[in-house]
């Protein structure tokens, strides 16, 4: 079929559009100061207050920079409130460039080994592709945090303290895309059996380890550890290494931890557990799988938790529906439709269905305002450094919670007993390629 604009076509469009008084004015306004300004709802902004009937946070927010790693800042934050407790300490902070190095490291050979299975596929086929175009990436996903602790430990950001290429990780992630790719086409053109495989691929994570250890620094084997705690008292440790470390600081049992999500659509049925192919970092290690659940009982067990006193790990699409300078989400925050002439009518499955959202960014959930038993508005604590928001925390209201948070990690202890028995079930597998296979 072939449509193309006519003369006629074009002069219409011009002629629709500059017929319209209210068009005209709308084109004036966003030419000289810009959509978010004039799209800005001036009546959630003054409806919305950004107190909350239950906060656990009274800590500094941290910053991951022009990095992608905002589901381990997001791990790691969970993980130092009880750190801080033990430790009697105001604040403190886990390593971020520690647990990214062995992150990388691990994907690194766990996509190698995909690309091994895989050789005998054309370079094209759907799989294939994908793992070629979705190299080196930050971004990462709850149980793939969960394997790299219970792995690799932990250790204090005073260990292994930021690097220039931890905090923008571009170029460094560029040179591993290329040496990952080439090591790709050498995996799927050799010739030889499982040993001279594996001596490729060796040799290539040696050049990936090399890469990692001249950005990043090298992780210690052990450390001293010694503080002076908020009293003033002096403790100190002495030697430890970080799975030591972890084990006596890290005092949540995340690997007893659900993700739950919120996928309506229809390939992935409510009360079901599914996964995503080559969806992972640790080879061997537990695989990334979600049990799928109605928002209202998301909700329920995310408000449970933060009244009980804990944060909450959640994965969400941030940037719809965000106003950075005010520090404030909520579905109808910008008004689009009014703007445009135009009703934007897709719900959440469509979006997800056409690529219009996906998980994007994790955060963790440290207050909730509710009212009569219902959460109306939740407190955010991100990882972009204190400029942003409102010194770093941000208010979600419980719309935008409805229409963009799809996933959150919780205790399995929390979850009715029949669907706590599904988690042991063997997961729906779906393709690679597919919209909750995206890395926050």
């Amino acid at each position: 079929m072939e449509n193309p604009l006519t003369p006629d076509d074009l002069a219409s469009l011009r002629t629709d559009f500059v017929a319209n008084r209210a068009y005209r004015i709308t084109q004036n306004a966003v030419t000289k100061v810009g959509i978010l300004d004039v799209a800005l709802d001036r009546d959630v902004v003054t409806g919305t207050d950004h107190s909350v009937s239950h906060l656990i946070d009274d800590w500094k927010v941290t910053n991951q920079k022009k990095s992608g790693r905002c589901w381990l800042f997001a791990g790691l934050n969970l993980l130092r409130v009880g750190a801080m407790s033990a430790m009697n300490v105001k604040d403190f902070e886990f390593s971020q460039n520690h647990i990214m190095f062995w992150d990388k490291l691990e994907r690194a050979n766990y996509y190698l080994n995909a690309i091994v299975e895989t050789r005998d596929r054309e370079v094209d086929d759907r799989t294939v592709a994908h793992l070629l175009g979705s190299v080196a990436d930050d971004g990462g996903q709850w149980n793939m945090f969960v394997s790299l602790v219970g792995k690799h430990g932990l250790v204090p950001q005073s260990v292994m303290p930021e690097t220039q290429s931890s905090s923008e990780t571009a170029r460094m992630n560029g040179i591993l895309r290329k040496v990952l790719r080439e090591g790709a086409m050498t995996l799927r053109e050799l010739d030889g059996g499982d040993d001279v495989l594996d001596k490729a691929r060796t040799e290539i994570l040696g050049v990936v380890h090399r890469i990692l250890s001249v950005h990043l620094g090298t992780p210690p084997e052990r450390f001293d550890w010694q503080w002076t705690d908020k009293d003033r008292k002096f403790h100190r440790d002495g030697m430890l290494t970080p799975v030591e470390f972890a084990a006596r600081y890290a005092t949540l049992p995340i690997e007893e931890y659900a993700c739950l999500v919120h996928d309506p659509r229809a390939t992935s049925p409510y009360g079901r557990t599914f996964t995503v192919d080559y969806l992972g970092n640790v080879v061997g290690g537990p695989a990334v799988t979600y049990l799928n659940v109605e928002m209202e009982l998301l909700k329920r067990l995310a408000q449970e938790q933060l009244v009980g006193g804990e944060p909450v790990w959640f994965g969400c699409d941030v940037g719809q529906q965000m106003s950075l300078d005010l520090g404030l989400w909520d579905a109808a925050l910008y008004d689009y439709g009014s703007i445009y002439d135009h009703e934007f009518a897709m719900g959440k499955a469509d979006r997800l269905v056409y690529r219009e959202s996906l998980m994007t960014h994790a955060m963790l959930f440290t207050g909730v305002d509710v009212i009569d038993g219902v959460p109306r508005r939740w407190r955010v604590e991100n990882s972009w450094g204190d400029e942003k928001g409102v010194k770093g925390y941000w208010t979600m209201n419980d719309s935008w919670f409805d229409e963009y948070v799809f996933e959150i990690a919780v205790p399995r202890r929390l979850l009715p007993p029949e669907l706590a028995e599904r988690l042991d079930d063997d997961p729906i597998v779906l393709p690679a390629w597919d919209p909750m296979g995206s890395l926050a």
